[in-house]
């Protein structure tokens, strides 16, 4: 291995016997250090991060300060670099739900979502989803929403110090992990929703305990807000801070509730309905303030419209096939929870060894190899808990894609840091940050 060679601030390079290798770093640390005199010049270099809590997850944010002002707010990410996009690359496309749900990690169900409706744009059967799937699918995607909310309450209370917040909140996001742990096996990184459908059918309890929580939890809302919103502290750390205008988030890309709070009712589930949204009945929550009080604000109401929807997709739930009928395409899974997990159940194995030689060779061949998609590319945008969730799919007419890359919306959300936390308060940082609900997982990919 030789020597390194010329140096660069973000990645020093260096040949070796394998090739040039890169070394990725954190950030131009020591050149912004080096270049301040702490003698003649009262500006201070803050290196806050990665710690959860405050920064909101492994980011890491370089903050320039003169007293308790910030003159310089940098993010910092990639701590969470898994390599999910690449790994699709091979993997069948039936698989690639297993790896985009451990994308965003608090709203899993949407990453599946966003990929499995690229995918069935480029079989071209959108319309071939049956009624009872796509009824599934939004109902799932909505306790998602309010679990995903739940957890931006919980965190952001605790970070403003509402450390209560913290525990009613996750107690509440309990409810909906048993829901999803009783339907899938799994409390999180489900890979539930698959191309054609969903990977099994959702249980009479489930159903029951879904009922039982719409019940249950417009009553804890209401304790959420008499504990917070007529709070004077929490009043005084939120109401003014981080303010983001509708013009700063359009130049911006922001999204979701962010871009809501300042006033704009863009709302993908409105504005460019899939998985048959259009026939819910629900309002899409603004707020005008462009401040952290008015994302909270939105947070809230959206959980409120998300129980509305669950309420519908309830009432719509008929009986039918949740997979479609293409063999071709349809993974031939009788699915069982047992105690280790879901897997296939022992009645459907035995159905599938006993029944010829053929059947068994068609069910070998889709689950190792999968089911070839025809060539192009699409673009399918969901709408996220954090905003608007693109999937950029490619396929070169194999039973793996060919590149899918992921718009997330925590990725082009936290461009908006610098904006909010620059002439603000030091403290403030945590609030801003917080309020743009950046899920790591899902940024760095």
């Amino acid at each position: 291995m030789s020597q390194s060679t010329e140096g660069r601030a973000y990645a020093p390079e260096r040949e070796t016997t394998e090739g040039r290798v890169f070394t990725v770093t954190g950030g131009d640390w020591n050149t912004v250090t080096d270049s301040v005199d702490p003698l003649s010049n009262e500006k201070i270099v803050v290196n806050m991060g990665p710690q959860h809590p405050s920064t909101h997850g492994v980011l890491r944010l370089v903050l320039e300060l003169e007293g308790e002002t910030v003159t310089d707010a940098r993010p910092v990410i990639g701590y969470l670099h898994t390599g999910i996009e690449k790994n699709l690359e091979y993997r069948n496309w039936t698989q690639g739900t297993t790896f985009v749900t451990r994308a965003d990690y608090l709203a899993p169900l949407f990453n599946e979502a966003g990929y499995c409706l690229a995918v069935e744009k480029l079989l071209g059967i959108t319309d071939d989803i049956t009624e009872r799937a796509q009824t599934i699918r939004v109902l799932f995607m909505e306790l998602n929403r309010i679990s995903s909310h739940l957890v931006w309450l919980a965190t952001t209370g605790m970070e403003l110090g509402a450390i209560s917040m913290m525990l009613y909140g996750f107690r509440e996001r309990e409810y909906v992990l048993d829901i999803f742990e009783e339907t899938s096996g799994l409390r999180m990184n489900h890979a539930y929703f698959r191309p054609g459908g969903v990977a099994q059918d959702i249980p009479e309890s489930a159903i029951k305990k879904i009922r039982d929580f719409l019940v249950y939890l417009p009553k804890k809302l209401k304790e959420y807000e008499n504990m917070l919103s007529g709070q004077v502290i929490w009043q005084e750390r939120t109401q003014g801070v981080a303010v983001l205008d509708v013009t700063g988030c359009l130049s911006l890309g922001i999204t979701g509730p962010v871009l809501r709070a300042a006033g704009l009712p863009w709302d993908l589930r409105k504005t460019m309905p899939y998985s048959g949204y259009e026939n819910y009945e629900f309002d899409v929550p603004t707020a005008d303030t462009a401040d952290v009080w008015g994302r909270y604000q939105v947070r809230i109401a959206e959980i409120r419209e998300s129980l509305k929807i669950v309420e519908q997709a309830l009432d719509r739930l008929r009986p039918g096939p949740i997979m479609i009928a293409d063999k071709k395409i349809a993974w031939p899974a009788q699915l069982a929870v047992g105690v280790d997990g879901m897997g296939n159940s022992l009645e459907h194995v035995a159905k599938i060894m006993g029944q010829s030689m053929e059947s068994l060779i068609h069910h070998f061949k889709l689950v190792t190899e999968g089911f070839r998609v025809p060539p192009g590319q699409v673009y399918v945008a969901v709408e996220h808990p954090r905003g608007e969730l693109g999937v950029h799919a490619v396929s070169d007419g194999s039973t793996h894609p060919y590149r899918v890359h992921m718009r997330d919306p925590s990725f082009v959300n936290l461009q908006a840091i610098p904006a909010m936390a620059e002439g603000a308060l030091l403290a403030d940082v945590i609030a801003g940050g917080a309020s743009l609900d950046p899920v790591m997982g899902g940024c760095d990919r």
